[in-house]
């Protein structure tokens, strides 16, 4: 592989932490349903699927539409005040903007909260481009948001370096047919990770920084 012109960026768990904020939003929702609380290792692993496929196996389906609009509205606030950046992730941002990549979020969060997000936390400026599932018909892992940010670019696999947390997003960018370099910042475990053999596997966002070096 070249070196990449183009770096695609889950959100969640990669960039950003807003672990504290969904867990929040959750667990008000649950509350206000009149559901038991769950623990935060059980919401955490349920992230990465978009907000209905998170709260879908804790709530009856009656009760869906409504924990939708109270988790949608509160999680609104709670992402303004607890969401906030993985160490280093701006400078990074910053980094590679100066050395000409592009930069875009692949997310299967909605498009109000993502833009929402990089918004808050003063990133926008370094993203080029936003693509979330719920503009497209498939989420992660299909490879279908991956498509379209790379034809946007005009841009092959092999120009394109994925960056993400979860076990979803390794398959998406193999099926994808990019590189995937997995973080352990997020919702799967090492161990999870690890079985999907992503291209590299790291601890710290910064450290795709050596990454980027080797393929130059």
């Amino acid at each position: 592989m070249s070196r990449p012109k183009l770096i695609i960026f889950d959100l969640d768990g990669t960039l950003v932490n807003a672990y504290p904020a969904i867990i929040e939003s959750f667990n008000y929702t649950l509350k206000k349903l009149g559901y038991p609380p769950q623990d935060s290792l059980s919401i955490r692993r349920a992230v990465g699927w978009g907000d209905e496929n998170l709260l879908k196996p804790f709530i009856k389906s009656k009760d869906l539409s409504k924990a939708l609009k109270i988790y949608r509205r509160h999680h609104r606030l709670s992402l303004l005040k607890k969401a906030y950046l993985f160490g280093g992730v701006k400078n990074l941002l910053k980094d590679l903007k100066k050395k000409n990549f592009k930069i875009a979020i692949a997310s299967n969060r909605p498009t109000v909260f993502t833009k929402l997000i990089i918004k808050n936390l003063n990133i926008k400026e370094y993203i080029d481009y936003v693509s979330c599932a719920d503009k497209l018909k498939y989420i992660k892992p299909h490879p279908q948001i991956l498509y379209k940010i790379m034809k946007k670019f005009s841009l092959k696999p092999d120009e394109v370096l994925y960056v993400g947390d979860m076990v979803i997003d390794v398959e998406a960018g193999r099926r994808a047919n990019i590189k995937t370099v997995a973080l352990t910042t997020g919702s799967d475990t090492k161990e999870k990770l690890v079985l999907k053999k992503p291209f590299r596997i790291i601890s710290k966002i910064i450290q795709l920084k050596d990454i980027l070096r080797e393929l130059t």
